[in-house]
């Protein structure tokens, strides 16, 4: 099988359609919105209602307090309801006030308030000087 580089874990790890995705929005993070390397997570492992899981993409505020929380899926996955209640069970452990979701072709990106419990889809994903 094929490896790539993933620069926030150092080591190379199987290239699945899946992880193909994570890389390139780790590199779009990384290098066209700023997002610090040593501030971000793969594979961040949680608990949620008992059960281990873990996230895809966790970043950061310069604290260490967990910022956002990426979903990636394969491309050709649709992205629906189901993918964006995962992502929401992720987030009850982590409480982050931005989640994304991304496919590859499709990304989608939100803001949580969770003083309000307000949820607003963002036009354009942030840079990190805007959010971190």
């Amino acid at each position: 099988m094929d490896k790539i580089f993933d620069p926030i874990r150092k080591k190379y790890v199987a290239l699945t359609p899946e992880e193909q995705v994570r890389q390139k929005f780790i590199s779009f993070l990384l290098s066209e919105r700023h997002f610090p390397a040593g501030l971000m997570m793969v594979e961040h492992a949680l608990k949620v209602n008992g059960l281990n899981r873990r996230c895809d993409i966790v970043a950061c505020d310069r604290t260490g307090a967990p910022l956002l929380l990426v979903e990636c899926k394969a491309p050709g996955v649709s992205i629906g309801n189901d993918t964006f209640a995962q992502a929401a069970r992720y987030n009850l452990a982590l409480r982050v006030p931005y989640l994304a979701i991304t496919n590859g072709a499709l990304s989608y990106c939100c803001r949580i308030c969770f003083a309000s419990g307000s949820v607003e889809f963002l036009e354009d994903f942030p840079s990190y000087s805007a959010i971190g």
